[in-house]
């Protein structure tokens, strides 16, 4: 062949060749024995709170059920009885999360802290979305008025009977469903972020007065050392559904923290039996034997939400 042949072939050749190894191939199935290890559960709350020895709680800072100290210590009815549980449960460390009121449940399901500890009311709406340990007290209502009480105010029915009177409570306080319950208007209702914005207002002559449980106002109005305030005496729990409440209070865990719920429940319940809840609450104002929630459960206040 002559020079012209041989480059025609070699030429055809790599054409061959390039197509050849640019053609799709089958692909090669090979079996293999697949070993799937099995990664252990994520913890719960209450197991890392166990490991770790510390507890996150969240609390808005008012006296006498969650404050803090002027050295920066977290103390209060709610904070003790909370912390002597969970001192049983091998927890002894406690880390305050402050927030206000409204903000509580919110920062509790989103993970901020992991416990309520605010002598938070337990009520059928608050259940839906947390779950509620039993009852550690009972309480009643009352409301701070200027001295002498000029508008004659001993109940939220007195101020539904009175259109010119504006009350003050808390953001997020039940306070606020109480008196809509009764007839109050929305229009006469002020909210102030926590107790001591309500009293400030109540001194600046923007409400008439100002209203959260018993405690609270008794405990605001000693505080605040002024003369010219007093806590209406006689003061009168609402009557809604033909019915006078009666407020429970309690601890509140995220709804999927039930192991973490029902020990704290278990070692609550020795406290009561024990007669050591009396004496964990007594030292706090507004609290004694009266204020003990007796044999009250989570379950028979949000029968619904407990079936």
């Amino acid at each position: 062949m002559n020079s012209r042949k041989w480059a025609l072939m070699s030429a055809i050749l790599m054409v061959l060749l390039v197509v050849v190894a640019c053609a799709p191939q089958q692909a090669q199935v090979v079996e293999k024995e697949v070993v799937v290890t099995a990664t252990p559960e994520e913890e719960t709350t209450f197991e890392r709170a166990k490991r770790t020895g510390v507890v996150r709680v969240g609390f808005a800072n008012e006296n006498p059920y969650a404050y803090a100290r002027p050295d920066g210590t977290l103390t209060g009815e709610a904070v003790e009885v909370a912390r002597a549980v969970f001192k049983e449960l091998g927890i002894e460390e406690m880390e305050g999360v402050l927030t206000q009121f409204g903000s509580l449940i919110p920062g509790l399901r989103a993970g901020r802290f992991d416990v309520i500890t605010a002598g938070m009311y337990i009520t059928p709406k608050r259940c839906e979305q947390v779950l509620f340990a039993d009852p550690e007290y009972t309480i009643g209502e009352g409301m701070i008025v200027a001295a002498g009480n000029p508008l004659d105010l001993h109940s939220y029915e007195d101020v539904a009977a009175n259109p010119d009177a504006k009350i003050g409570t808390g953001a997020g306080w039940l306070e606020y469903d109480y008196m809509t319950a009764v007839g109050v208007s929305e229009d006469q209702i002020v909210t102030f972020d926590d107790g001591p914005g309500g009293v400030a207002g109540l001194q600046a002559g923007q409400i008439d007065g100002f209203t959260g449980t018993s405690p609270t106002m008794r405990t605001l109005v000693e505080t605040t050392g002024d003369p010219g305030l007093e806590v209406a005496t006689g003061f009168q729990n609402p009557i809604i559904d033909g019915e006078r409440i009666q407020a429970y209070g309690g601890a509140a865990f995220r709804l999927e923290d039930k192991d973490f719920r029902e020990a704290f429940n278990a070692e609550l319940t020795k406290l009561k039996d024990s007669g050591e809840l009396l004496n964990i609450i007594g030292p706090f104002k507004g609290f004694g034997e009266s204020e003990l929630p007796g044999e009250m459960t989570a379950e028979e206040i949000c029968p619904e939400q407990y079936k």
